[in-house]
């Protein structure tokens, strides 16, 4: 299936000069979501790997990562930017292109040596994804990979990840 025809490209959002490939026309396509799923399920099992549990970034990871915990039989865990999660959390702070900014997870969210796989929409230049990498190496978590639905390639951020594999679905 051609999942790049189903991804709209908005031009100059958020702001002049960057195109946003908006996922929300591919998740309107039950087809293309079932694809999708499937296909990132597919590529986890192809490594010979089992998560305990898929970790979903803050918003569009919430998206996939349940759907794919699901098919992996796996649980699902939230990581969020601050002040959104009820309980006792761990916090990282991480730079951003112009700034920086913080995730969080709950301290009970996962235990040492739990076997996890991060899931997002995108990656771009890497650092959200880092830090999330970061915070569950922190919690003594085994990190299995990566797995994204598009990646920007000319960004490179795959770079600033740990050596583990990264799977994508469509490159720009």
């Amino acid at each position: 299936m051609d999942l790049k025809s189903l991804i709209r490209d908005i031009p100059d959002f958020p702001k002049p000069g960057i195109v946003f490939r908006d996922i929300t026309t591919l998740l309107k396509n039950p087809q293309a979501l079932r694809y999708t799923i499937d296909t990132l399920a597919e590529q986890v099992q192809s490594l010979g790997v089992n998560p305990d549990c898929i970790v979903g970034m803050e918003s569009r990871g919430f998206l996939f990562g349940p759907a794919l915990a699901y098919h992996l039989d796996a649980g699902f865990v939230p990581v969020r930017k601050p002040g959104k999660l009820p309980a006792a959390v761990h916090k990282i702070e991480y730079d951003l292109e112009y700034g920086s900014d913080k995730l969080e997870i709950h301290q009970d969210a996962l235990a040492p040596g739990q076997k996890v796989l991060i899931v997002d929409d995108l990656i771009a230049t890497g650092g959200t994804a880092k830090a999330t990498a970061d915070l569950l190496q922190h919690l003594g978590c085994e990190l299995l990979g990566f797995g994204f639905i598009i990646e920007l390639t000319e960004l490179q951020g795959r770079k600033k990840l740990p050596d583990v594999p990264v799977m994508t679905l469509v490159e720009y």
